[in-house]
């Protein structure tokens, strides 16, 4: 097989894919939503491109467009930079910094002549439309797949941890009742309140039908957002496999579907945090695997490879326990939709806020578009793409909104300071902080990107 197929087949790619397809999509709306007020105010829109025509964020070097066709005013483009996309607005002190036309006396069409209020919604436009995305998508969601939860209530066999869950006092069994005294309700919510948890504080668990209160320690925080295998705290449920990845340390064992596992070198196998515990304690030796196939006991010679995953994939857990499925109709799905993205956008604020904790290091914590990349599904499928899709729209909102020049809220601030104070900030001082405010972002995508190379690579830093 060539490696061009080997390169299309993968999983890094579909990933690769769904990022490209995600962004573009976010980018086209997130600048049609000033294009959208611009014209609203008869604003004349120059440039209409998803990507840049030039060397962000040298307006003046390597300008060549993909593709481009002018109709009316407007020149709509795809460039070659894939980093962003822009809108050029008339008289205004944007990523290209076309002085010459700055220089010249405003025209009622330009963005300059516009009124304060006017041109605080162009550019709000983008923030509200990527906002208006997110809610449209969540409502999709919703009212395609409703909404499916596990009740921590319901968790027959509580919960399973890994190292980090056991340095903070976790076993495997216990019941998670509250964190931080408020109660938890939904399983899915525990990772990320241990997380967001506050200084001192606290798990409410219940162990062998016994109330415990644990500290949580410090330096837990950090330590999820490392941990490799993402699991800190899971479902504990049966060892029955329900699928094998080809080609796999399993596949080679001949495991299979149904297959109940049952035993490791003698040693009992119950759950499946019980296999994946054994399995670390055994890596790199030989081992015995045992288990039930058709109501006959066999078993299989085979070795667990260091920091290698086997390959198996465990029979859902609502196979044994009650999960709540609500469903919604188009209209209970907007305002599900609507709720969902405020929740988000309440989430993306407590976790930017992490990066105040001693806790966490920031260069364990950002990424640029290879992080991206991973968080979507190597497989696609339309719940996972939309879902988070959606949530890279709220991202976007908010990050746009941060008040630094050369994004939208730091044109933002200067026109809260306009209207509150009469003044209008100068056209130089617009210049000076919009070009500090590019380089400064340039600096972070290289930065992010860089980690991600480096860990590519296993470069420690």
């Amino acid at each position: 097989m060539h490696l061009n197929s080997l390169f299309l087949m993968s999983g890094g790619f579909m990933q690769f894919l769904q990022l490209l397809a995600g962004l573009s999509f976010l980018i086209v709306l997130h600048e049609f939503g000033h294009f959208f007020f611009a014209r609203l105010f008869k604003t004349r829109v120059e440039k209409f491109y998803l990507f840049f025509d030039f060397l962000f964020p040298f307006s003046g070097l390597l300008n060549f467009s993909l593709f481009k066709k002018t109709k009316g005013d407007t020149e709509y483009g795809i460039g070659w930079f894939p980093l962003g996309g822009y809108v050029k607005i008339s008289g205004m002190v944007d990523e290209s910094m076309d002085k010459e036309a700055l220089a010249q006396p405003p025209q009622p069409w330009e963005y300059r002549s516009k009124k304060a209020y006017q041109r605080l919604l162009i550019m709000l436009g983008g923030i509200i439309m990527n906002v208006l995305a997110a809610i449209f998508l969540y409502m999709i969601i919703f009212s395609v797949w409703g909404e499916e939860y596990l009740p921590v209530q319901n968790l027959k066999y509580g919960i399973a941890v890994d190292s980090v869950g056991r340095g903070i006092g976790l076993q495997n069994g216990d019941m998670v009742k509250a964190i931080d005294g408020k109660p938890i309700e939904r399983f899915n919510q525990i990772p990320l309140a241990l997380i967001l948890h506050n200084d001192n504080g606290t798990i409410a668990i219940n162990r062998n039908g016994k109330d415990t209160i644990l500290n949580i320690p410090l330096g837990t925080i950090g330590k999820i957002i490392k941990s490799k295998r993402g699991n800190v705290i899971a479902i504990r449920s049966f060892a029955v496999v329900d699928s094998v990845k080809p080609g796999s340390d399993a596949d080679k064992a001949h495991l299979r579907k149904g297959d109940s596992i049952i035993a490791i070198n003698s040693q009992p196998v119950i759950y499946n945090v019980d296999f994946t515990d054994t399995k670390d304690a055994n890596a790199g030796k030989p081992v015995n695997i045992t288990f039930v196939r058709d109501n006959k006991i066999d078993s299989v010679n085979s070795v667990f490879v260091k920091d290698s995953a086997f390959g198996i994939w465990w029979m859902s857990p609502d196979r044994y326990m009650s999960y709540v499925k609500i469903k919604y109709n188009p209209i209970s799905a907007i305002g599900r939709g609507v709720s969902q993205t405020i929740e988000k956008v309440q989430l993306y604020v407590m976790q930017f806020k992490l990066f105040r904790s001693p806790e966490v290091k920031v260069n364990e914590s950002l990424g640029g578009f290879g992080s991206m990349a991973k968080m979507y599904e190597p497989e696609f499928s339309w719940f996972s793409f939309l879902s988070l899709t959606a949530f890279i729209s709220v991202a976007l909102a908010f990050m746009n909104l941060l008040p630094i020049p050369g994004l939208d809220g730091g044109y933002v601030i200067f026109l809260l300071f306009e209207m509150i104070t009469g003044k209008k900030v100068s056209e130089r001082v617009m210049e000076i902080s919009t070009t500090v405010g590019l380089v400064i972002l340039l600096g972070l995508m290289l930065y992010v990107n860089g980690l991600d190379i480096l860990r590519h690579f296993n470069i420690k830093f």
